[in-house]
């Protein structure tokens, strides 16, 4: 049954608009009216509904009934990216984080991050981002939104206080990461991942001052994008 996002109060019974673009996709793909669809507003449970009038670019819905599922991890983990070259990377690194749990991305522009964002550019990646993660928790069953954070300078996000435990993944880091999950109970974490080349000398040392914990992924150097990912599942594996 398709899934889709719709940020509405969702009560059995209700009669719901549903968004341009979920409006056009049905369209497109030529659903009817009577057809079934499950649809989550983003803060916690779905619910099962069917199509009540469809149009090219409008489409509303009956909710049939509301679903208490919730596929959240049982922990929170924030991933704080330095942004990667190329937006092709971070909207891989947002997708494929959403589809692991991730519960909070924050961009940050770090000093060896080749792409420099603001104003107005930054403002249109942070909405496209947005349409990221609402397109993989369509696609993963997610019914809870992963926050995502404005783009933040290392150096300020670095100086605000952190409830979480900070970890700063680093090749030069002498504990694994696996290492050190398999030893501790399962807590709230912030995965602190450098763009391409990593963070710098300068940034690592000032971490690790604010009381972040160097780990490394082992003696494999691994890419901007394939770090945190492997991070996620490494926690995964341990803790879920």
């Amino acid at each position: 049954m398709p899934r889709f996002y719709c940020p509405q109060p969702l009560v059995a019974g209700a009669i719901v608009d549903l968004p341009e673009a979920v409006a056009h996709h049905l369209h497109v793909v030529r659903q009817q009216a009577g057809d079934e669809l499950v649809l989550f507003n983003g803060e916690g449970g779905q619910a099962r509904a069917r199509l009540r009038e469809i149009a090219k670019r409008r489409a509303s819905a009956e909710v049939l009934a509301v679903e208490d599922i919730d596929v959240e991890l049982p922990w929170s983990v924030t991933l704080a990216q330095g942004l990667p070259e190329g937006s092709n990377k971070m909207d891989w690194i947002v997708e494929k984080a959403v589809e692991l749990g991730v519960t909070a991305i924050q961009p940050l522009a770090a000093a060896r991050s080749v792409v420099k964002l603001s104003g107005e550019r930054a403002d249109k990646r942070q909405a496209h981002w947005e349409g990221v993660i609402v397109a993989a928790s369509e696609q993963c069953g997610r019914n809870r939104l992963a926050r995502l954070g404005p783009l933040q300078d290392f150096g300020r996000y670095i100086a605000q206080p952190d409830d979480s435990v900070r970890i700063l993944l680093s090749p030069r880091a002498t504990q694994s990461l696996a290492g050190w999950a398999r030893a501790t109970p399962a807590r709230a974490v912030t995965l602190m991942i450098g763009p391409e080349g990593g963070f710098s000398a300068e940034e690592e040392e000032t971490a690790l001052a604010r009381g972040a914990l160097a780990l490394s992924m082992g003696p494999r150097v691994l890419r901007t994008e394939t770090a945190g990912l492997a991070a996620l599942a490494t926690l995964n594996a341990a803790w879920e």
